[in-house]
């Protein structure tokens, strides 16, 4: 399990990675959670390869080992959104499901949080397939394999059996 401190740290890269982003005040992404359409979360699309970016650029900063572990808390997180309820709002295959998954993470704790408390606010087709493995892709390119996060779970669609009943 990852610590809460590698939980912190990890939606604050998250956070940080957004506030560099030209044009995006902070109140945008927040704005997700009580949108009117789902155009609004499709017009973050523009933004998210500066935010990838970004947070490629804050990762220079962290060890391998470090990296390794916000991969974990990735992992987590897709893993803790892999529910039927939120498959329902989403659509899309089993590898589109991911990818929306991974557009929850990248809009940051809040609309995440409130994906998870809600899944009416998640985002039919929204995807940011580039972040679902992110943090494993940065790992990679500096050791040449990826980690092992040693957590016994998947971030893969319907790999939790117990929300998928």
């Amino acid at each position: 399990m990852p610590t809460e401190a590698d939980v912190a740290r990890f939606w604050s890269l998250i956070e940080t990675a957004w506030d560099q982003v030209a044009g995006v005040p902070p109140t945008r992404r927040k704005s997700l959670i009580e949108r009117d359409s789902d155009h609004e979360a499709y017009a973050m699309d523009a933004y998210l390869g500066e935010f990838l970016a970004n947070l490629r650029s804050l990762c220079e900063d962290l060890s391998s080992a470090e990296v390794s572990d916000m991969d974990r808390v990735l992992e987590r997180k897709l893993h803790d959104i892999d529910r039927a309820d939120i498959r329902e709002v989403t659509d899309g295959s089993d590898d589109g499901f991911l990818y929306c998954r991974s557009f929850a993470v990248a809009m940051g704790r809040d609309f995440y949080e409130a994906v998870v408390t809600d899944p009416s606010v998640a985002v039919l087709d929204a995807e940011c397939e580039s972040m679902a493995y992110f943090f494993a892709n940065v790992y990679y390119e500096r050791r040449g394999t990826f980690p092992d996060t040693d957590s016994g779970i998947s971030r893969e669609t319907r790999s939790d059996k117990f929300r998928w009943a």
